[in-house]
């Protein structure tokens, strides 16, 4: 019977510790949106956040190879806000900031990359309201 108690109390214990994380993992719906992803041997990181009634864009590339060579295309609601062939760093990154006013109805934002030499493109789409 005591270990039956014991049980019950960890799990019970348990349960109101893992409340708090819980609530702090989930995102409400207006929350940053991000998308990270992997494309031809690079991480690439897709960032809207929203400030002050702005917003702020951006795009990485890290583990890039030193010099390679990327087109990136960036868009917001149809216009292209950014089209460009950038080159890794010594560290193998590429960093874009933008920064977008925030327009009537959903904001939609999308990034196509591209390594120079390779037929495929990734592309990643952000909807904000």
């Amino acid at each position: 019977m005591f270990n039956l108690r014991r049980t019950a109390a960890t799990i019970g214990t348990a349960a109101l510790l893992a409340t708090p994380l819980a609530v702090l993992g989930a995102s409400p719906a207006s929350a940053d949106a991000d998308r990270e992803f992997r494309y031809a041997g690079a991480h690439h990181e897709f960032d809207v956040e929203k400030d002050d009634g702005r917003f702020e864009v951006s795009f990485e590339i890290d583990d890039a190879k030193r010099g390679s060579k990327w087109r990136v295309v960036i868009r917001h609601d149809g216009k292209v806000i950014h089209k460009k062939v950038h080159r890794a760093d010594s560290d193998g990154e590429v960093e874009i900031d933008k920064d977008r006013r925030n327009t009537k109805g959903k904001d939609i934002f999308k990034v196509k990359v591209k390594k120079v030499g390779k037929k495929a493109a990734a592309t990643r789409t952000i909807v904000r309201r």
